[in-house]
């Protein structure tokens, strides 16, 4: 559903995409993460037709981004970083002014509406002022605005920024709706927990181009294998169990997991030895341990 190729972007001879290439498969979200200033936005908008690569390639929908435009457009919907929403209209009004920018028939236009509202629990609300409306509500109409046309598929450009964490929930839930339905759908996001529970398929842009593409598990997989974490109930056997187990001396010491058995023979060799353990704890590579190493030293 969408397939760019080699895209190049450059802002007064500073670039900022270095030859970009993406796939998102129907009914599939792809996360796209990168560091601030590492070009997502950029993406999204020559994706969405609102800026033009200075070279490469892209389609969505099967349409060209550069020579039907008109095409996409008709295809997409899509949520910027900020809402757009009209804070003098009635949330019912801000969807009858995007129905009619989509010139759906009165009929139409009143059914969709209907639905969208119910859909994204704003019915209640439908008739108070936008203005009056929480950050959450506001990114929930913000996000039934794009979907007034029943677009195929949505561009999401860090949709929950800003929110507090019963309202990102609540946009999560919306989002995972709308993939169930078979949208097909780009997020862009700062928050490596939204892109751990939501994508299919996380890509990590740095340096101007994609440095990573993969699922979340096989992402965390090229990090490293499990970690356990113990603390000492004694400071006495810190030299000790250091020794023991090859790890930096502290009170506190962390061992990777490389095989099945080692976590049993890191514990029997402490028991052994007469290491009293005041803590334990297994952690598994995060999409943070994730970001972190992928992006280290990457330039353009």
């Amino acid at each position: 559903m969408i397939h760019a190729h080699e895209l190049v972007k450059s802002f007064g001879g500073r670039p900022v995409l270095a030859g970009v290439d993406l796939t998102v498969g129907a009914g599939e979200l792809l996360a796209l993460l990168g560091p601030n200033g590492s070009g997502k936005t950029t993406t999204l908008r020559i994706l969405t037709t609102l800026l033009a690569a200075d070279s490469g390639s892209a389609t969505v929908a099967g349409h060209d981004v550069r020579r039907e435009a008109a095409a996409v457009r008709r295809s997409i919907g899509l949520t910027a970083q900020h809402a757009t929403v009209d804070e003098l209209l009635s949330g019912r009004e801000n969807l009858e002014l995007f129905a009619g920018l989509y010139h759906l028939g009165r009929p139409e236009a009143r059914r969709r509406i209907d639905e969208l509202l119910e859909r994204f629990d704003l019915a209640d609300a439908a008739g108070r002022r936008a203005g009056t409306y929480s950050g959450g509500m506001r990114r929930r109409l913000d996000l039934a605005a794009s979907m007034i046309a029943a677009p195929r598929i949505l561009f999401l450009d860090e949709p929950t920024t800003g929110l507090d964490p019963r309202s990102r929930a609540e946009l999560w839930a919306v989002i995972r709706e709308l993939l169930a339905s078979g949208t097909t759908i780009l997020l862009t996001t700062q928050y490596l927990d939204e892109a751990d529970q939501l994508a299919d398929r996380i890509a990590v842009l740095d340096g101007g181009r994609i440095v990573a593409d993969d699922t979340p598990s096989a992402l965390k997989r090229q990090v490293g294998s499990e970690r356990l974490v113990l603390r000492l109930a004694r400071v006495e056997d810190i030299g000790h169990a250091g020794s023991l187990l090859g790890a930096p001396p502290g009170r506190e010491m962390t061992i990777p997991l490389h095989r099945p058995d080692h976590l049993r023979s890191v514990l029997n060799q402490l028991h052994d030895a007469g290491i009293e353990i005041e803590h334990i704890e297994l952690r598994t590579p995060t999409l943070d341990d994730v970001f972190f190493e992928i992006t280290k030293g990457v330039t353009v």
